[in-house]
């Protein structure tokens, strides 16, 4: 396990930002993080702990210890008559797992497919995506607590799950480091296709018998479609979460935006479509030198190249503004801005 001084996070980061770290480290193991503890470069430092970079926003550089989770492995762990509880380290990219869990019809995860990062970051921000989120198959998660090397379960309820969010992005935030998350899995899938344009692709597709694959890769061709890959654009998808406002203010807002996009709650509020304000506040398309709103998704902000964080924090701070002109709506950040 070898410490490095001022490491580039560039390649580390899905926005490609350059960014330095004053100590950065990989571990691969819990004996690996076991001993990072006892170090005096953990102590003396404060820590960052870093998947797949897919969700994070540099706008300087980090001035403390970066830590990059490369835990990996799948396996099998138990098993009922309707499910399967699969472990899997925090550190294996999401969408293999996806894809693992695909190839042996473990349904539940399928509409999360290509979604960018690792699997420990999944329950932090509750990910979801096309009507599914993480808490829907989620059992429970080991993580190491940083302040004493105890490692602790959370159950699902230990979680706090909400709306992109969980404990590890409030009060746990920074003082555990994941290292695995078990999910309970269906071997007989209840789809879910009612969302976006699934539906619309499995016809194009000429799916003649649903099942979990063609789900997936329904999903696959739409997100590929509509949002950059990190490879070639500098991203962290969704920029913005999706505003939840009463019925009463979802009626005000109809009024005066008849085509306005939204989804009705089981609490009877409504989500909006955060990337439908933001394109008809005129910004789809926007750039400011190399940073840029996305031309076909409006909820997506860009690197062309040379951005720094700093430029992408300030063209999303003028999308929440004139979202807030227009609209009289706040828009909230999803990206974890460092």
């Amino acid at each position: 396990m070898e410490i490095i001084s001022n490491f580039s996070l560039k390649a580390l980061n899905t926005f490609g930002i350059e960014s330095f770290a004053k100590l950065f480290v990989k571990v691969n193991s819990i004996q690996q993080i076991n001993e990072l503890l006892d170090r005096n470069e953990f102590k003396n430092n404060h820590h960052l702990i870093l998947g797949g970079g897919s969700n994070l926003l540099l706008t300087k550089n980090v001035d403390g210890l970066v830590i990059k989770n490369e835990l990996l492995g799948i396996e099998l762990i138990n098993e009922n008559e309707s499910s399967v509880f699969v472990k899997c380290a925090a550190g294996v990219v999401w969408h293999e797992f996806v894809m693992w869990c695909i190839d042996k019809n473990f349904g539940g995860i399928e509409n999360l497919a290509l979604i960018p990062g690792c699997t420990g970051a999944s329950p932090m921000q509750n990910i979801g995506a096309y009507g599914v989120e993480i808490k829907d198959t989620f059992y429970e998660l080991e993580a190491i607590e940083l302040a004493t090397g105890n490692l602790k379960k959370f159950t699902k309820s230990d979680c706090e799950f909400g709306y992109r969010e969980s404990v590890f992005k409030r009060q746990f935030k920074n003082q555990f480091i994941i290292t695995s998350v078990t999910f309970q899995l269906s071997k007989q899938p209840n789809f879910h296709i009612e969302y976006g344009a699934i539906k619309q692709e499995l016809d194009l597709m000429n799916v003649s018998e649903l099942n979990i694959k063609a789900i997936a890769q329904a999903v696959i061709n739409i997100r590929s479609s509509k949002l950059p890959n990190p490879k070639e654009i500098g991203n962290a998808g969704s920029f913005f979460k999706n505003p939840e406002v009463s019925e009463i203010e979802f009626q005000r807002l109809k009024i005066e935006f008849p085509n306005i996009v939204a989804y009705p709650l089981e609490n009877k509020n409504y989500k909006l479509a955060a990337g439908w304000l933001i394109e008809q506040s005129g910004l789809k398309g926007y750039r400011a030198g190399d940073a840029g709103v996305h031309k076909l998704q409006a909820l997506v902000l860009v690197n062309y190249g040379s951005a720094t964080g700093n430029q992408i924090f300030d063209l999303s701070s003028q999308v929440l503004q004139t979202v807030k002109q227009k609209f009289g709506l706040d828009l909230e950040r999803e990206v974890n801005i460092i």
